[in-house]
């Protein structure tokens, strides 16, 4: 932004540049996907299982990740090359037509897990990083763990797509299959109840997510910088106890009217208003 202003990046202020070296994570290698989940068993609470019971049209409302484990080995005969296990933990939202014309909110969660094999080098350093809550001399240091020849795995995801969802009963089998015990903590507790498998009916999703998976390690590079200091621009305070008053020195926020990727015509407009004016 213009107004963010920094009185020693310019020369004419006394600013200094000068070569700094700096550590950063390294990307080695990265891909992108997009994968599509089939029928996958969805894990209901016992309030979910009840009303699953009770009718046969229900639709996803919306779904999130609540929770992702990532896991990642070398692969054994290819150096450099390491398998990252992704587990997503998806918490889905269903709503449920039941007697009398009513609609019953309900969660649920669905697992899905996905492999993609990428380089990540070799490295025969073990690093160790000091604790800063250990000052005191006389103190029982923790035991202290290093890493060695494995990278670190890190996942971008958008929310999944929930691309389908069928009621199945009893018999008829999908092939996949989730243990309770295998959710975590952090999801569980998002849940309003405990999560149960059940012999009766039971839910299946197919969910397409986009993602992006990259490796990277710590390396240290030595680049061009120029001395922080304290920026020109003075914070400004709300003295305005009116709160319209307040609204309206704000700016219009046009963009948000205006069509994802649209770009008005330049020239004339014939006199009629729009995004573009």
């Amino acid at each position: 932004m213009s107004d963010n202003r920094f009185s020693c990046g310019s020369s004419d202020r006394g600013g200094r540049s000068e070569m700094v070296c700096i550590e950063t994570n390294r990307i080695l290698d990265s891909c992108r996907d997009r994968d599509c989940f089939e029928d996958v068993k969805v894990l209901l609470t016992d309030f979910g299982n009840d009303i699953l019971e009770h009718t046969t049209n229900i639709r996803a409302k919306n779904a999130c990740i609540a929770w992702t484990y990532i896991g990642i080995d070398p692969v054994k005969f290819n150096r450099g090359f390491y398998s990252v296990t992704i587990k997503f933990y998806v918490k889905i939202t269903f709503e449920a037509c039941l007697c009398g014309g009513r609609s019953q909110e309900f969660d649920g969660v669905a697992v899905l897990e996905k492999k993609v094999i990428l380089y990540g080098s070799e490295s025969n350093v073990s690093m160790f990083k000091s604790n800063p809550d250990a000052s005191d001399y006389c103190s029982v240091p923790e035991p202290c763990c290093s890493s060695k020849n494995v990278p670190i795995a890190i996942v971008e995801v958008v929310d999944p797509m929930v691309l389908n969802v069928k009621v199945r009963e009893p018999e008829e089998c999908c092939g996949c299959c989730c243990c309770c015990n295998d959710i975590p903590e952090g999801v569980s507790s998002r849940m309003n109840g405990t999560l149960r498998d059940t012999e009766g009916r039971y839910l299946t999703v197919s969910l397409g997510i986009f993602s992006v998976v990259r490796i990277v390690r710590p390396a240290q590079y030595l680049i061009n910088a120029t001395e922080y200091c304290v920026p020109d621009k003075e914070c400004v305070s709300n003295e305005e106890d009116n709160p319209c008053a307040i609204f309206r020195t704000m700016a219009f926020p046009t963009a948000e009217f205006c069509p994802p990727g649209y770009h008005p015509p330049k020239g004339d407009h014939n006199g009629k208003c729009g995004c573009g004016s």
